[in-house]
């Protein structure tokens, strides 16, 4: 069995796109494959157990036959760092080699690194020891961040050694990819760090849907609740006059529009415009025009308590951490996968 561990230098880096993604290749060449999430800490409640929700999402999209305390054998929560810092937590590792071993019947084992490299350290189980721990090769994901991708990369190399069996760059934007491509790709291959893909900043995968918005901003629906798995793709703050704003939503697809409840003139002109949410600031509710208007066009309304300064800083930190569910994202990753990953490159380097 190959054991392949994929872990980043940054939370949020786009591991479990990269661990879908290559799961999904590697079940097309003909490969059996396992998935285990070490450490989990996004707790997910499956019946009375808890569970890490990217192993929940894993399990579920690839039909996995192991049951979830296998493929996510611990998970953070307040109970566990109350047992953790009383002394009261058992093995972690045990348990964790214990579920990798329940799996060597398969070709390959993709474990899914949290956090980044130290996350888990208090228990021994961050992502360097683990390598070390279970033989796995390491394949990290690294968010472009200009030149100091290739010191990331280069200095992760010297630091993993042997285990080390490549990289892929994602978040490029558009206009840098051809950059990327053309010299910092070959720079880093020349350092030994080989290249698996190179993925652009899509605004499909960076996209939230109306749901997740209305729970992070702890908001209320006023009216077309059947609308709110729509994604949205990009947010505009409508604080100026309504003829300048018509002209500028006229520009953004799929927006979310963020204004203050008493703007009717903003969110009527939002309205005419391609627009997936109108989120309304201070706490009031629209008035009857404007809700009459909202249902007529299937277009959301959802009341937050929140000033328009502090709704807009919730929603930019959430962005960066918007995880893959919805089956139009996965569809988009199987879509960038199939045109951005070097399979053979990747199995080569394996071999």
């Amino acid at each position: 069995m190959k054991k392949i561990f994929i872990l980043s230098l940054q939370p949020f880096a786009g591991k479990t796109f990269v661990t879908i993604g290559l799961l999904n290749k590697l079940i097309e060449k003909g490969y059996t494959t396992g998935y285990i999430k070490p450490l989990g800490l996004t707790p997910q409640l499956v019946g009375s157990s808890v569970y890490d929700t990217d192993a929940v999402l894993i399990k579920e999209l690839f039909r996995l036959k192991e049951p979830l305390d296998i493929i996510s054998p611990f998970v953070v929560t307040y109970e566990t760092m109350n047992y953790l810092l009383k002394g009261k937590l058992g093995d972690i590792r045990e348990k964790i080699k214990d579920s990798i071993a329940k799996m060597k019947d398969k070709d390959f084992l993709i474990i899914g690194g949290a956090g980044n490299l130290f996350t888990g350290a208090i228990l021994g189980i961050d992502a360097l020891s683990l390598v070390k721990e279970t033989d796995s090769k390491v394949m990290v994901v690294e968010n472009f961040s200009g030149d100091s991708t290739i010191d990331n990369l280069t200095g992760l190399k010297k630091l993993i050694d042997k285990d080390f069996l490549g990289a892929v760059i994602n978040r490029i934007p558009l206009n840098t990819l051809p950059y990327v491509r053309e010299n910092i790709k070959p720079f880093l291959e020349k350092q030994g760090v080989r290249i698996f893909g190179l993925f652009e900043k899509d605004e499909i995968l960076e996209s939230i849907t109306v749901r997740d918005l209305v729970a992070l901003l702890g908001g209320r629906v006023l009216c077309c609740e059947d609308r709110i798995d729509e994604l949205v793709e990009h947010f505009t703050v409508g604080a100026m006059d309504v003829d300048s704003a018509l002209k500028y939503f006229r520009r953004i697809p799929n927006k979310a529009v963020i204004t203050g409840a008493h703007r009717s003139d903003i969110q009527l002109a939002a309205m005419e415009t391609s627009t997936k949410v109108i989120i309304l600031t201070g706490g009031t509710s629209a008035n009857d025009v404007v809700i009459a208007k909202a249902i007529s066009k299937g277009i959301p309304l959802v009341s937050v308590e929140q000033d328009t300064y502090t709704t807009v800083d919730r929603i930019e930190f959430m962005l960066g951490k918007v995880r893959i569910k919805e089956p139009r994202k996965i569809e988009r990753l199987r879509e960038m996968f199939e045109g951005s990953f070097d399979t053979g490159v990747f199995l080569e380097a394996v071999q």
